[in-house]
């Protein structure tokens, strides 16, 4: 076209070559591997001399829809879809450091992010420090000689501390740290972490961008050169997205700002109600105005995000009976779908990790994370409300 399109419509009209059909939908290549003509073109292919698909581990249209839209809202030059979001995670890790590199990583991140950095990658010779996420003079003094690469969340979860990404892009600039960030939380609907700096960008797909709870997914975008280095650790290890997951997510994302404006509407009410409500400690929302982080948040973010948390009085027992008496919110391992959906970390998501581990990344007693929803704001309100009463009895 003529014009150059905004990537919302973008993430609508791209979409994988029409067959003789003339179909206006993308079709769903549902297959495992592609056939050749001649020996010359499939030797060129295995090659890399030309673009054919091979296998779909490799490469498939379906799947190149998705990562073609999720490059167009990130803004990013490449990327590779996986299986999972921790798949993406970490992929970049394997794909991108070596044994006697360093990582420096937000202590404030997921879980399973939490028990790879510590756990697993020290096995491949990969040390981490963990760095509270807004003590500046901490990452400064994290350095070392052997750094490689900076990982962060913002919104972390399930803290929501919001991390400055400006000052984030220029601290990796100077140690000249690949920056890699988690952007689920947000979006890029709400935030490009490549306009601030950022290399790589990851998704768990299987969150906003599904919307519904349908299907598992990762994805990763960011610069040419690294994808490239990130995309043979996948293509020889096998954290392939699959098609159908990819045909899902690819129509997902169609609907993804008109979604999002939802989501961060009723989280921000939700927000608002609990500060008042007498059985909570705290609420934390990045655009209430309360929050640490407040002015950071209003500066690179459009929005708050679908995600609250707060901190109910009575620790542990009042958090698990406060999911208990939920009468129309989902109690489960997930967030980012059109229902919404309370948790409590100490118990489920960071129950592994020691009480010291718990309190070092953020993870109170009664934190209680909820994942606004499109249903009716009043409604999850009254079913949160009742339920914090019934949580203290």
């Amino acid at each position: 076209m003529s014009q150059e399109l905004d990537p919302i419509t973008q993430a609508i009209r791209i979409r994988a070559p029409k067959t003789l059909q003339n179909e206006h939908s993308s079709p769903l290549y549902l297959t495992s591997s592609f056939t050749f003509d001649e020996a010359e073109t499939m030797r060129a292919a295995f090659a890399d001399e030309n673009d054919e698909n091979i296998y779909s581990r490799f490469s498939n249209p379906t799947v190149d829809e998705f990562v073609a839209k999720m490059c167009a809202l990130e803004g990013c030059d490449d990327g590779f879809a996986t299986s999972t979001g921790m798949s993406a995670i970490f992929s970049t890790f394997m794909g991108l450091l070596k044994s006697g590199d360093h990582l420096l990583c937000s202590s404030s991140v997921f879980g399973s992010t939490f028990t790879i950095v510590n756990k697993y990658l020290p096995r491949y010779g990969i040390t981490c420090t963990l760095v509270p996420a807004n003590d500046k003079e901490a990452w400064e003094a994290a350095v070392q000689p052997n750094t490689k690469m900076l990982y962060l969340e913002t919104p972390t979860n399930p803290q929501l501390e919001v991390i400055d990404l400006e000052w984030a892009g220029q601290f990796c600039k100077k140690h000249n740290l690949i920056f890699n960030v988690d952007n689920c939380f947000a979006t890029p609907l709400l935030q490009r972490p490549v306009d601030f700096g950022a290399d790589i960008i990851v998704h768990s797909a299987t969150k906003w961008i599904d919307g519904q709870g349908r299907v598992l997914g990762g994805i990763i975008v960011g610069r040419k050169d690294l994808i490239k280095e990130i995309y043979m650790f996948c293509r020889n290890t096998g954290p392939a997205m699959s098609p159908f997951n990819a045909w899902v997510l690819s129509k997902s994302l169609e609907t993804l700002d008109v979604r999002m404006e939802r989501h961060c509407a009723n989280a921000l009410k939700i927000a608002k109600t609990l500060q008042s409500n007498p059985n909570v400690s705290w609420v934390k929302y990045p655009f209430l105005e309360g929050h640490s982080q407040f002015d950071i948040a209003k500066k690179q973010m459009k929005a708050g995000g679908g995600v609250l948390c707060f901190e109910i009085k009575g620790g542990v027992v009042a958090g698990r009976k406060f999911l208990d008496a939920l009468e129309l919110l989902s109690v489960t391992a997930n967030l980012g779908d059109s229902r919404s959906i309370a948790s409590h970390p100490a118990s489920t998501t960071h129950s592994k990790l020691t009480d010291e581990e718990r309190a070092s990344v953020g993870i109170t007693p009664g934190l209680i994370r909820i994942s606004a929803g499109l249903e009716k704001a009043e409604d999850v309100i009254n079913d949160i409300v009742q339920a914090l009463e019934k949580s203290l009895v």
